[in-house]
């Protein structure tokens, strides 16, 4: 059975796959360029959570297997791809009348990567190589001259490929990062709230001169601030969960809804809404999820019952109004921490009833 619809018959079975079991469900099971099997093995790719992509990583670096460098490639355009770059997947096998770039990736504040990922820097590798993919993709007008080279190892010990990138005359052109580090950004970008984080962690990947610090300190200060607005703590509420929040005709003080409960609830939600768009969601923020072509786009808030007015408290955040805007079918979803339930309201509806 095609790797696609076994998946949509049966997720829980396909979850158990490893990675190489995956690509011999998927086509044919030969990996190759311009295959059935490829483009069902980056389909998959395309519709499932992040964690899934991350343990993917991780098999095909522990347990190589015939063509794990090609599943990491794109395991890593995918990862691209979930830090909102527009992703263009480059070819397994280069050619004599095509460029050998493993991925392009655009972000939406118009920076291009030209990525590169390699499983091992236990060999040496050609810089000027890389580079002359750059110069060809800028000379055809696929690429413009604001782009740079990103090459992701698989393992953390890159001293090696450090050392030649730094020595070479092509320093300030290229940045190197590991599939975990890329991992982690990811995780940053998907527990955070604020569009301007995402950006933040983006500009990370684009090589910067760093003898005056402020730029660095920008990140990581947004960064860690807005991630740092999503843990609950003893005394206050997660500024995005408003609904956590009691006013003092309510309730006395903060009543915080455990991280955990919290998302595992919004968990069941996004997979129930998944059901009933027929589209499996990916997530975006913490609070916002989308399908793989951006059409179908949810925002989903949870509120815990307040006993004294019997109500529920949500709040609408205009970044979410925007995002659902740009969706072909957006929606607002109330989750309550109590009820088996949830309440999907359309965005058009919305805006009947919210003051613009």
């Amino acid at each position: 059975m095609p790797l696609i619809s076994l998946w949509t018959s049966n997720p829980t079975a396909v979850g158990e796959f490893k990675v190489d079991q995956v690509v011999a469900t998927a086509g044919d099971g030969v990996l190759k360029d311009n295959s059935i099997c490829s483009d069902e093995l980056r389909s998959y790719f395309a519709q499932i959570e992040s964690g899934k992509l991350a343990v993917y990583a991780e098999q095909c670096l522990s347990s190589r297997f015939e063509k794990s460098g090609l599943v990491l490639q794109d395991l890593v355009n995918e990862l691209g791809r979930r830090l909102d770059y527009k992703v263009t997947n480059g070819r397994y096998q280069g050619t004599t009348n095509s460029v050998g770039f493993d991925g392009i990736w655009i972000s939406p504040e118009g920076q291009t990567l030209v990525a590169e990922v390699k499983t091992t820097d236990a060999y040496r590798i050609s810089l000027d190589t890389i580079v002359s993919y750059r110069e060809k993709l800028q000379s055809n007008k696929t690429i413009n001259a604001n782009s740079s080279i990103l090459i992701v190892v698989g393992r953390q010990d890159t001293g090696e490929l450090e050392a030649q990138v730094r020595g070479s005359r092509h320093a300030w052109d290229i940045r190197l990062i590991s599939v975990e580090a890329l991992i982690k950004l990811i995780k940053l970008k998907e527990d955070s709230e604020e569009p301007e984080t995402g950006q933040k962690i983006r500009s990370v990947l684009m090589p910067v001169e760093y003898t005056r610090l402020d730029r660095l300190v920008d990140v990581m200060f947004t960064t860690a601030t807005d991630v740092d607005l999503a843990m609950p703590k003893s005394n206050e509420a997660p500024v995005s969960e408003v609904l956590i929040k009691s006013d003092s005709s309510i309730e006395t003080g903060w009543e915080v809804t455990d991280s955990v409960l919290l998302q595992k609830k919004r968990d069941q939600i996004v997979a129930a809404m998944a059901r009933q768009m027929k589209a499996p969601l990916i997530k975006k923020s913490r609070a916002l999820y989308w399908n793989v072509n951006h059409e179908c786009r949810i925002a989903c808030t949870i509120s815990k019952r307040y006993p004294k007015r019997n109500a529920y408290w949500y709040a609408y955040h205009p970044p979410w109004d925007e995002f659902l805007s740009e969706a072909v079918e957006g929606k607002l979803v109330l989750g309550c921490m109590d009820l088996d339930v949830a309440f999907s309201i359309p965005r058009r509806t919305i805006q009947s009833i919210c003051p613009t």
